[in-house]
């Protein structure tokens, strides 16, 4: 008898939290699944993660521009579905959102948590992988963030799809969803650079592709203690996301580069894709 959704993900819950050695076989390049990501936040690697991000800078950064996206809809009851470590999850709750806090991979979860303590803040947390977000989550949404470049961690177009419907599904009927990703677009057709000024902005952290196809991105993060980890993630080309989004039923998507309405295709090193469940923001 197969295993249900629930116990498969319990099973990898039980193993993100022993793991301190990440796992990518003998042809790292060839290792192109969605569930693979669990085995790529072990607990060391999460534990360096803020390092890696730096929340000072990239809260400068980004100054208040999800804040303000949300609230200028009005949409104060946000589902972050891609908590990581907790950056917006708290940043939200801060400024006064109702946030529920969730994530696929235990130990960013339970990283979350104690980042949320820290700041004399509870996350009600939720342990639940995108494909099957409904099972967990119950309740209506005015919001979902979807942010950290984490939908990439999809390899199977199925997979994009049900992620979606998920995220239409769990949000009320006038509710909006944003979700950003890397400029692959740029990645693939000009080669990597990045200035770095968004999203990871750890001073003394490398953050490269050490190979980049069109199925795959396969980034190294570089630690001043000379700590090395991967990622493999699928590379979305910015109008093919936003086709998906479109095919899923959503009405409207506007899309941001780097947090800037106009710019460049080339230029961002992200997009944010802001997008409406109905038609109440025709697209820019």
């Amino acid at each position: 008898m197969s295993s249900s959704p629930t116990e498969i993900l319990r099973e990898q819950a039980e193993r993100s939290l022993r793991a301190t050695h990440q796992e990518f076989g003998t042809e790292p390049t060839a290792v192109r699944k969605t569930d693979h990501y669990q085995a790529e936040y072990v607990q060391t690697f999460v534990e360096k993660w803020d390092e890696l991000i730096d929340w000072e800078s990239r809260a400068k950064s980004e100054g208040r521009f999800f804040i303000d996206q949300l609230k200028a809809r009005g949409k104060m009851k946000v589902l972050d579905v891609a908590t990581g470590t907790g950056f917006h999850s708290i940043q939200l709750a801060d400024a006064g959102f109702e946030v529920t806090s969730v994530d696929g991979n235990a130990a960013m979860l339970a990283k979350a948590f104690q980042n949320a303590t820290d700041r004399h803040l509870i996350l009600k947390t939720i342990h639940a992988d995108w494909r099957w977000l409904n099972r967990e989550v119950y309740g209506k949404f005015d919001a979902i963030i979807c942010l950290g470049n984490s939908f990439t961690h999809l390899f199977n177009e199925q997979d994009r799809r049900r992620a979606l419907a998920e995220f239409y599904a769990a949000l009320k009927h006038d509710g909006i969803l944003i979700l950003d990703q890397r400029n692959y677009d740029a990645i693939l057709d000009h080669g990597f650079s990045s200035q770095h000024k968004y999203y990871y902005c750890g001073d003394d952290v490398i953050a490269e592709p050490e190979h980049v196809d069109e199925g795959l991105a396969r980034f190294q993060y570089t630690f001043p203690d000379g700590s090395a980890f991967r990622l493999n993630m699928f590379p979305l080309r910015k109008n093919y996301m936003r086709r998906l989004i479109r095919e899923a039923g959503f009405a409207s998507v506007k899309t941001y580069g780097d947090f800037q309405e106009t710019y460049q295709e080339a230029e961002p090193d992200f997009f944010v894709h802001v997008v409406e469940k109905h038609m109440e923001h025709p697209d820019a």
